[in-house]
């Protein structure tokens, strides 16, 4: 985003000027890594003018020169451009050569036949004469693309101010040559149609040119141009945020909720990280199949055998509210809405139902399925839901809040499980056989299959949608990239068999892959690294599933076939919610139908 001290450039020779990216224009711009002569300095003492010593080429193992350009690009992202002058002026080092603080003007104010000539100049990586000093593409960059990205913004622009004809033009004699996708040129031909400025803005996504178009332009040309004359955006705070990254991702512990501090290498007490159970649950009267927490992490709802859902409070653990309506066989699959304000159920009595997890009042009652439903998932803006089902004729159905089918994907396969990812890209789906069908959510096409040896019993998507991790019968789960459909990592150690067993994600960072299974323990692995960092005995005979909080790294439940829900977390905790389960205790209201436990 740009940092800019006023509304405007001043283009007068001489003048400082900021940039977007961080960057500080200075007159007599030298070509990017140049140095600038130095005057001879005083050293202190009275003979007069003494040679100065040169600067290594390196610092601390790095080049210097990269890491003074990331010094001054970051000061200026933080506003202290006096600062990055003085580092500039002290190491003879300026930020960027002539042209590309040309290139960025000129993307920035507008003038699209001067960003196309300096464009027109740029060179291929690797093939820079001595002392040129233009823009220098990446690897891979195409310049047609590039020019494509700048008339298209020119042509938005023109339709904005309502330039009708100009824009056709544009359109017809400078995007249509080079545009390769038929279906975005209808849709910019389409744009014509719109009868204001707003519609315009509102149908592109895009917020005109005195909103961030520009700049966002200015983001995707740069990763196009080397960046050694043009640097990524925020390189410096990038490059730090990296090291956190690592830091956490190796933390064999991790339970910090708080960003690591950069002051000192990253670690986690052993004796945080949750083990210990702090509450058993014991409300309901059958086997609990599923466990699992509203996003915002204030709720619970748990399912089973006995055909109703309980909807618990977190952190009192008290129940809230007793859904029933599904007849026999028990509730398989739940899902809170994004805003955590409905709730999907599906039964084995063939039904899915909707919920108001606020009043407790039931909202819908889907049409009737030939088969158990199975599975449940909410699509992220939380109009709409799709189920899964053994039914074939609506194995995977995608319906509205009213109940109405919106659509459904196939017919060739039963459903027992699914996944969405959170940013709408990927459908997952789980037969009964030993098969993963993915879907393109936005074209609703079949991207791929996969096959394993041993049947699935559950599947989940990592928040950042690029994992996906999948528990087989086998007691083997599986780490797979969903766009390579590359294997990155296994977790053995515990039991599978011929009933669900449950897995997912959990932790600070989503550090941990955490799992039931049928000798009644729950497993718990480093993602990463896929170390079992713990194996703990949690209900007899089977351990169903256990699901972490998502807003407490210090917090997962889990279920069994012992009738009890137990909520673990660590010792220092335990106090915690043993109090405040007893200040929310009604004797009158309540059975005695929990036991803090602890050392």
């Amino acid at each position: 985003m740009m940092i800019a001290d006023n509304n405007g450039y001043d283009p007068s020779n001489g003048a400082s000027e900021s940039l977007s990216n961080g960057s500080r224009a200075v007159s007599r711009f030298q070509t990017n890594g140049w140095r600038k002569s130095k005057p001879e300095a005083l050293n202190g003492t009275s003979r007069g003018k003494q040679p100065e010593m040169a600067a290594p080429a390196t610092f601390h193992g790095h080049d210097r020169e990269e890491v003074t350009r990331l010094l001054i690009q970051a000061l200026e992202d933080m506003g202290y451009s006096s600062a990055a002058d003085s580092v500039s002026k002290d190491s003879g080092i300026q930020l960027e050569s002539p042209t590309v603080t040309a290139f960025r003007r000129a993307i920035l104010d507008g003038s699209w036949t001067e960003a196309e000539e300096l464009l027109a100049g740029a060179q291929a990586c690797g093939v820079r004469s001595p002392g040129d000093d233009g823009l220098l593409l990446a690897p891979g960059a195409d310049i047609s693309v590039m020019k494509f990205w700048i008339r298209q913004q020119k042509f938005l622009e023109l339709l904005e101010s309502r330039d009708t004809a100009r824009a056709l033009v544009v359109l017809r004699n400078d995007l249509t040559p080079l545009c390769r996708d038929h279906n975005k040129l209808h849709f910019l031909c389409s744009l014509l149609m719109c009868q204001s400025a707003t519609d315009l803005r509102t149908k592109a996504a895009w917020d005109g040119a005195y909103g961030q178009s520009r700049q966002v332009l200015l983001s995707d040309l740069s990763r196009c141009i080397s960046p050694s004359v043009m640097l990524p955006e925020h390189r410096l705070a990038d490059l730090l945020q990296q090291v956190k990254s690592s830091q956490i991702s190796h933390c064999l512990y991790h339970t910090a909720a708080e960003p690591p501090s950069l002051y000192f290498d990253h670690t986690c007490d052993r004796s945080q990280f949750p083990s210990e159970v702090v509450l058993e649950l014991d409300k309901h009267s059958g086997e609990v199949w599923q466990v699992l927490f509203s996003h915002d992490g204030s709720r619970m709802a748990t399912c089973g055998q006995d055909r109703y859902i309980l909807i618990w409070d977190v952190p009192s653990f008290e129940v809230v509210h007793e859904l029933h309506g599904h007849g026999n066989g028990g509730v398989g699959n739940v899902a809170w809405s994004p805003d955590d304000k409905m709730l999907v159920t599906c039964g084995h009595d063939r039904f899915a139902k909707l919920w108001n997890t606020e009043t407790g009042e039931l909202m819908r009652t889907l049409e009737k399925f030939e088969e158990p439903v199975s599975s449940c998932v909410w699509v992220a803006d939380g109009r709409s839901f799709i189920t899964g089902s053994f039914d074939k004729s609506r194995a995977i159905c995608q319906w509205n809040l009213q109940g109405d089918k919106i659509y459904t994907w196939t017919k060739n396969h039963r459903t027992e499980g699914l996944a969405l990812s959170p940013d709408n890209r990927w459908l997952v789906a789980m037969d009964d056989q030993c098969h993963l069908h993915v879907y393109n959510f936005e074209t609703r096409d079949l991207e791929y299959e996969i096959e394993f040896k041993a049947r699935p019993t559950s599947i989940s998507i990592s928040q950042d949608s690029r994992h996906l991790l999948v528990n087989k019968a086998d007691g083997e789960a599986q780490l797979i990239d969903i766009s390579s459909r590359e294997l990155v990592q296994k977790y053995t150690g515990h039991k599978g068999g011929e009933y669900l067993i449950r897995s997912g994600f959990g932790g600070a960072n989503e550090s941990f892959v955490i799992s039931g299974s049928e000798d009644g323990y729950i497993s718990i692995w480093h993602k990463l690294t896929g170390i079992q960092v713990g194996r703990l005995h949690a209900h007899h005979p089977r351990c169903n599933a256990a699901s972490w909080s998502p807003t407490d790294p210090y917090v997962f439940a889990s279920c069994g076939d012992d009738k009890e829900v137990k909520i673990w977390s660590n010792k220092d905790r335990a106090l915690f919610f043993g109090t405040q389960r007893l200040s929310s205790y009604d004797p009158v209201r309540s059975s005695a139908g929990w036991n803090p436990s602890g050392p």
